[in-house]
C-alpha cells in the first residue's frame, strides 16, 4: 500500500514537473481563503472576482479590509465580482460591466495560458475620481498584457462616502484606521499580490503600478505612503495630476474655507437625521441603505450643479497613514518613493478654472501676467471660455505629469514623459483634441473593444505602440524596445518627450507646450510654495 502510494506521489511529481517545463499553467490555483478556477481563452488564462479582503458590509462598512473569510472547495473564478457600490452614469468613458454592491473587494488576474518562470506583474488601478468606476469595464481586460508575457491584476476598491468618510463617533469607536477606506484597500491588494502572485507565475519583487485619472492620483499616494514601501518598484502614471491642493484636507482639524473630514460626515449624518457622536450614531450610519449613502456623489452629479452647501461629500484627506502630504512637499523632504516612472497626460485633458475676465485669469499669474497673456492669447482674439479650459487642463493635469517626471528625474531616478494627443478616426468630427480617459484602451490594446466596427488601421497601430511602450516599461523599467521610435529619459534642460499625434504619430521631440508650461508651472509655485530642499 505504501508503495503504491509513494508510486503514486512520484508520478504525480514527474507529471506536474513535466506541466512546468512545458509552460502549461494550472487551471485551479491555491490563494489566501481557498482555490479557485480561472478560465482559458486561446492563449491568456483568467481569474475573475477573487477575494482579498472580507465583504466590507454590515459593521465592516467603514472599516480597514479586514482577513479574506475562507470558503470550502475550488471558487469558480469565470466572471467579474461587482465593482464597488456607486450611482454610474451614462456618459462614463469605460461604462461598468457589472451591477455596483458593497460586497466588491475582489481582483481579477490575467496570465499567459502557457508560460515558464517567473512573470513580471503590472497592476491597474483604476480612475473615475474616487466617486465612480470599477475592474469590469471591457477596455480594462488584461489579454493583451498577458499575450506579451504579463501577470495583470486589476481590483477594485471602496468609493464615494462608502470609501471616504469620518466621523467622531467612528474615530470613538476605536475600530482601527479611519477614514481612507478606499486608499486602505490600494494597500490591501497590493499586500495581495506580494503574498500571492507567485501562486500565478508572478514575481512578486517585479510589480509595476499603473493607473488613470483617480487611479494616476492613488500611485502618487502610494508613492508617497511608508505603509507601501516595498509593494512595487516602477510607477506609470495616465493624467494623474502631480502637484495636488495646498493645503491638504485634515481628518478633524478645520482649516480656512476647509471643513475637516469629521465635519463634513457629521453634515452628511445631519442630513439623514443622525444626530450625536457615541455608539448609536455609529449604528444608525451604518444601518443608511447602500443607495442614501451614495446618494449625490458621482462625477455626473457633483459637475452638474454648485456643490452641495454644507458639503457631504470629502475626497480622500490626509490621514498619515495612506495620504501623508502633498507630492511638493513629500518630494522637497525626501519623503516620496522615487522609482522609474512613465508619466503623462493627454492633449486636451481635463482641467477646472474660473475666471470672470481675462484680465482675472492672467492676473492669476502674478508678475508673469504679460507673459501669460502673450503666450495663451496672442491676438487677444481668444475667447475667455477656450483661454479657461486650455490654461486649467494645464494647471491640473499636463503641466503636473512633466513636475512628476522632472521631480524623478533630480532625484537620480529614469522618468519618461509622454503627451496622448492622438484621436481615433471616427471621433475627429467631434473632438479636436484627445480628451481625459481617452488614452486607456490604446495602454490596453482594446480599441476594437471601445470602438468596434468604427475602429481605423491607424487606430490600432497606435494601440499597438502604446501599449508596447507599456510592456517594456513593465518587463524591464525602460519602455524603449525593438521596433519603437527611440524614447529618451526626461531632461529639463532639453524637456524631450514622446507625444502620440493624430497626423505624424509617435513624435520624439522638444515639447512644444514648453513656454506655457513653464508659466503655469511658476503660478502652480508662487500660489503654494513648496519648503526649499
Amino acid at each position: 500500500m505504501r508503495a503504491a502510494v509513494g508510486l503514486a506521489m512520484i508520478l504525480a511529481a514527474a507529471t506536474f514537473a513535466s506541466a512546468a517545463v512545458a509552460g502549461q499553467a494550472a487551471e485551479v490555483v491555491k490563494v489566501e481563503g481557498g482555490q479557485v478556477r480561472g478560465r482559458v481563452a486561446g492563449d491568456v488564462l483568467s481569474f475573475k472576482g477573487i477575494p482579498f479582503a472580507a465583504p466590507p458590509v454590515g459593521d465592516l462598512r467603514w472599516r480597514s479590509p479586514q482577513a479574506v473569510r475562507p470558503w470550502d472547495g475550488v471558487r469558480d473564478a469565470g466572471a467579474y465580482g461587482h465593482d464597488c457600490m456607486q450611482v454610474p452614469f451614462p456618459s462614463d468613458a469605460a461604462p461598468l460591466g457589472t451591477a455596483p454592491d458593497e460586497d466588491c473587494l475582489v481582483l481579477n488576474v490575467w496570465r499567459p495560458a502557457r508560460a515558464s518562470g517567473k512573470l513580471p506583474v503590472l497592476v491597474w488601478i483604476y480612475g473615475g475620481g474616487f466617486v465612480n468606476g470599477g475592474s469590469s469595464p471591457a477596455v480594462y481586460d488584461g489579454s493583451a498584457f498577458a499575450r506579451e508575457g504579463l501577470v495583470l491584476v486589476s481590483f477594485n476598491y471602496r468609493l464615494g462616502r462608502f470609501g471616504h468618510f469620518a466621523h467622531p463617533a467612528l474615530t470613538a469607536a476605536g475600530e482601527g484606521p479611519v477614514g481612507n477606506f478606499g486608499l486602505m484597500d490600494q494597500h490591501a491588494a497590493l499586500n495581495w499580490v506580494k503574498r500571492n502572485i507567485a501562486a500565478f507565475g508572478g514575481d512578486p519583487d517585479q510589480v509595476t503600478v499603473f493607473g488613470e485619472s483617480a487611479g494616476g492620483m492613488s500611485v502618487t499616494n502610494l508613492m508617497g505612503a511608508p505603509a507601501a514601501r516595498g509593494l512595487f518598484r516602477r510607477a506609470a502614471i495616465m493624467s494623474g495630476g502631480g502637484r495636488g491642493p495646498a493645503p491638504l484636507r485634515r481628518m478633524s482639524e478645520d482649516l480656512p474655507g476647509l471643513p475637516s473630514a469629521e465635519t463634513i460626515g457629521v453634515n452628511f449624518a445631519k442630513a439623514n437625521g443622525i444626530a450625536g457622536d457615541g455608539p448609536q450614531a455609529l449604528k444608525a450610519l451604518r444601518a443608511l441603505p447602500a443607495p442614501a449613502v451614495a446618494k449625490g456623489v458621482s462625477l455626473a452629479e457633483l459637475f452638474a450643479g454648485p456643490p452641495a452647501d454644507p458639503p457631504t461629500w470629502t475626497g480622500p484627506f490626509q490621514d498619515g497613514v495612506t495620504l501623508v502630504g502633498a507630492n511638493p512637499d513629500l518630494f522637497a523632504r525626501g519623503a516620496m518613493a522615487t522609482m522609474p516612472l512613465m508619466v503623462g497626460a493627454t492633449g486636451a485633458d481635463i482641467g477646472f478654472l474660473a475666471a470672470r475676465s481675462k484680465d482675472e485669469l492672467f492676473a492669476s499669474f502674478g508678475e508673469d501676467r504679460d507673459k501669460a497673456r502673450a503666450a495663451f492669447d496672442p491676438s487677444g482674439q481668444a475667447p475667455l471660455a477656450k483661454l479657461t479650459q486650455v490654461v486649467g487642463r494645464q494647471a491640473f493635469m499636463i503641466e503636473p505629469a512633466r513636475y512628476l517626471a522632472s521631480e524623478m528625474t533630480a532625484a537620480g531616478q529614469p522618468a519618461w514623459h509622454y503627451r496622448f494627443s492622438y484621436v481615433a478616426r471616427s471621433m475627429r468630427p467631434e473632438w479636436d483634441g484627445a480628451p481625459h480617459a481617452t488614452d486607456i484602451p490604446y495602454a490596453f490594446d482594446t480599441v476594437a473593444a471601445k470602438y468596434g466596427d468604427k475602429l481605423a488601421p491607424e487606430d490600432a497601430a497606435i494601440a499597438q505602440t502604446f501599449h508596447a511602450y507599456i510592456v517594456n516599461f513593465a518587463k524591464t523599467g525602460d519602455p524603449n524596445g525593438a521596433g519603437l521610435p527611440a524614447w529618451p529619459r526626461y531632461e529639463p534642460r532639453s524637456d524631450a518627450l514622446l507625444e502620440l499625434t493624430m497626423d505624424r504619430g509617435p513624435v520624439v521631440g522638444p515639447d512644444p507646450l514648453r513656454p506655457q508650461l513653464d508659466l503655469v508651472a511658476a503660478r502652480a509655485r508662487s500660489a503654494s510654495p513648496s519648503p526649499a530642499r
